[in-house]
């Protein structure tokens, strides 16, 4: 299949290919449905014609809402449509939607619930006279809102000149969607991706890891997010296999079990997330336990968003479940690098995808170059000029190549912690070490223009839980468990035992127990579950700076 090709070219093939088999599996009255790539196609063209009535190709169309049957309907009609799709993160705030929408320029917002209208409605003063606001659900409780049915009850009679139109103007070189990064550190800014940008890396990943027609897919990552949008919904189309969205974050695995998907894609926190639960059901040995917990047809894993830890990758592989590691960012749309069953290295993010080009500069910093870097930062090009230069984009990651091609990362150099006696330490490298002990669920390593390193470290509650209660300590609520004495000499000897194996100045000299966890709602987490070491040390500054009080 050319590379040379567009999402909207990929979608109308695949239907007239594949048309009348099942291509995804939608959930209706806690059952999944299975609906065909026809029934898909007539959703799709219905709003693509709804929407070419009154927006112009070029024109961004934001849609604000959680993974759903309905996001793809609208990602895959505004294509048709030849407008821009502009996905905002469902968890963001009214002040950060308001953002995002003012810098976009939109003048059409899909919601998916009232809540979700409630943060536009919240800032309409500000907001364009002709602002258009749908919403899939409950629109009759905000005023402004128009019901979604009406643009899947658009004129079937155009549809053909629409798939013309889309056939015949949307190009390679065509802005297909404008997405606005997480903000693990800054503002968020909107990255330009062409279709070029997408379609390219949707194939190079499908030849990077050969999948087949015969596979079933849940994905329960945010689609708003370029790691699920690629790599669970292009490649999908591109492959023809199929597709379900898993309900929520809370139903995966049984949606799973109910489904029985032969691949899943994920990121580092769910895949320990779901080792910590095996251990601690006593099941972490017991042969097929894995893989039956996701319905027992599993072939593999794919893990992207974050470092994936050694251990964590040791478990599956010992089980015969095998987590695959990519590599990549917003900017490259996003896959740079990925493993495969034949080509997988332990703590390796795999070898660079098709026409990608990997370089690493003098200060180790990783640089690549290709048809997956985006367009540039949207209305900001100090910027764009800031991460490209000579065309080669600037990963802000540090890592090495070994001499068969796998790439490693040893962390993003806005995170590289940097003492005040100068010795530079990666924290995810720490970090990764210490949540390999049971007890310990969530760590962030600190100590930026510090003379030495600190913790913040989350439990992990089941496992103290069975600890205390094998000790006569007496101790009689969470809260007093994380200040009693033997529990604190605990920690510190299971992270003494963790860290043995680096340097001095690498030690952890204090520590604090938190209460409460790291998570998307608190910011301190962005959608795709990537720290936000900012936010946590801004929300946590009176932890930290006891710390470091002599």
């Amino acid at each position: 299949m050319s590379t040379d090709t567009t999402l909207v070219h990929l979608f109308l093939d695949r239907v007239a290919s594949s048309g009348d088999t099942t291509a995804i599996w939608v959930a209706t009255d806690d059952e999944f449905q299975p609906r065909t790539w026809r029934e898909l196609a007539d959703d799709v063209l219905c709003v693509a014609a709804s929407l070419a009535e009154f927006v112009t190709p070029g024109e961004r169309v934001v849609l604000l809402s959680e993974n759903r049957y309905e996001w793809i309907v609208c990602d895959l009609a505004i294509q048709l449509a030849r407008a821009v799709h502009v996905p905002i993160h469902a968890p963001l705030t009214s002040a950060q939607v308001l953002a995002q929408i003012h810098d976009c320029g939109a003048r059409v917002v899909i919601a998916s619930s009232p809540e979700q209208a409630e943060k536009i409605v919240a800032g309409a003063n500000d907001l364009p006279a002709d602002l258009r606001l749908f919403c899939f659900d409950g629109h009759d409780q905000i005023a402004a809102a128009e019901p979604f049915s009406t643009l899947l009850a658009g004129h079937s009679a155009s549809t053909a000149a629409i798939i013309q139109g889309a056939r015949d103007q949307v190009t390679p070189e065509s802005i297909a969607t404008l997405l606005y990064t997480s903000g693990t550190t800054g503002e968020p800014k909107g990255v330009i991706l062409t279709q070029r940008n997408l379609t390219s890396n949707t194939l190079g990943t499908l030849e990077g890891v050969p999948q087949s027609p015969q596979d079933l897919r849940v994905g329960f990552l945010p689609l708003s997010h370029v790691f699920a949008r690629t790599c669970d919904l292009y490649t999908w189309i591109a492959l023809g296999s199929q597709l379900a969205l898993a309900r929520s974050r809370e139903s995966v695995i049984a949606d799973c079990q109910a489904l029985r998907p032969t691949t899943l894609n994920g990121v580092p926190y769910f895949f320990d997330k779901v080792r910590r639960t095996l251990v601690d059901a006593g099941k972490a040995d017991e042969p097929g336990a894995l893989n039956g917990l996701f319905g027992g047809r599993l072939k593999f894993f794919c893990s992207g968003g974050a470092a994936l830890p050694d251990h964590v990758f040791d478990f599956y592989l010992e089980r015969g479940v095998p987590i695959l590691q990519g590599y990549g960012l917003t900017e490259t749309s996003p896959v740079i690098s990925v493993s495969s069953l034949e080509h997988v290295r332990r703590g390796a993010s795999g070898r660079a995808i098709r026409d990608v080009e990997i370089r690493i500069a003098d200060d180790d910093e990783i640089l690549t170059r290709g048809p997956h870097v985006m367009s540039g930062y949207y209305h900001r090009p100090e910027a764009t000029a800031e991460v490209i230069r000579d065309g080669w984009f600037h990963t802000g990651d540090y890592g090495h190549l070994d001499g068969d091609g796998f790439l490693f990362i040893r962390g993003r150099k806005k995170e590289i912690i940097v003492t005040s006696g100068g010795k530079n330490v990666s924290p995810v490298q720490l970090e990764s070490l210490l949540t390999e002990d049971p007890l310990i669920l969530q760590a962030v390593v600190i100590g930026d223009d510090r003379n030495y390193l600190t913790a913040l470290i989350v439990p992990d509650p089941e496992q103290l839980r069975d600890v205390i209660g094998e000790k006569p300590w007496g101790i009689t609520s969470p809260a007093a468990a994380l200040v009693h004495p033997e529990v604190r000499a605990l920690y510190e000897a299971r992270i003494q035992a963790r860290l043995v194996s680096v340097s001095s100045f690498e030690q952890v000299r204090k520590f604090t127990l938190l209460e409460r966890g790291f998570t998307i709602e608190s910011g301190e987490m962005t959608p795709k579950l990537s720290l936000r070491r900012e936010v946590i040390a801004a929300n946590f500054a009176a932890e930290v700076e006891a710390m470091y009080r002599t």
